[in-house]
């Protein structure tokens, strides 16, 4: 499982992040304050998620531990000079504030894709082929164009090839509790993405929902 670190001090914050990073599976630890951080062995975790101001410090002094652990840094300062302040010091991304949560995650995912094995950044199957850090799809030497929603719904279903998801699971997944549309998202959605890739890509299983599998021949 996947372990964050999250040095925030914001109660509201904080608390809204751990509860949303924990419904994705993720383990995660509070520290409201640098003194606190340190009671956390940075390594022992996969990834920390970083504020910049804290009660007791900058977070980017934070930066100064020998940690090779990735680092993401939440701040509310985007001048240009802080992204690149906080980029040379160490952290290995810089996410301003407000921000929605399926960026985080995506960003997360990006970080600690080498511990997850079902998290692939390329993906193949047949001739259809996925790029998830460019965020490009191809059917055959073919770029198809897709909205972020279709993307990410691709995506999901792809990475976990053969997995049956309900629509209630997907909206989770996809479109995350912060923006909780109808089931009819799903669906229509599959639509678009069938009208795109071909009637095949996506198999319903009726009375359960839908799954990818490498089945279809375009």
């Amino acid at each position: 499982m996947i372990k964050i670190l999250l040095i925030e001090d914001d109660e509201s914050l904080g608390k809204n992040l751990k509860q949303s990073l924990e419904l994705e599976q993720f383990n995660v630890s509070w520290a409201k304050s640098l003194k606190e951080a340190q009671e956390y062995p940075a390594n022992d975790f996969s990834l920390i998620l970083l504020d910049w101001m804290l009660p007791d410090g900058q977070g980017i002094d934070y930066l100064k531990t020998k940690t090779t652990t990735p680092i993401i840094m939440l701040t509310a300062r985007t001048d240009l000079l802080d992204k690149v302040l906080g980029l040379e010091s160490g952290a290995s991304d810089y996410i301003t504030k407000p921000f929605e949560i399926r960026e985080l995650i995506a960003r997360i995912r990006v970080q600690t894709r080498k511990e997850v094995n079902n998290e692939l950044t390329k993906i193949e199957i047949n001739n259809l082929k996925i790029d998830a850090i460019k965020r490009e799809i191809f059917l055959g030497d073919e770029n198809i164009p897709l909205t972020k929603m279709e993307f990410d719904l691709l995506y999901l279903l792809a990475s976990q090839k053969d997995q049956i998801f309900s629509r209630e699971k997907l909206l989770d997944k996809v479109w995350g509790y912060e923006n909780y549309p109808t089931t009819r998202t799903v669906d229509t959605h599959v639509l678009q993405l069938r009208q795109k890739l071909g009637q095949d890509i996506i198999k319903t299983i009726r009375g359960i929902g839908y799954c990818l599998g490498d089945a279809y021949v375009n």
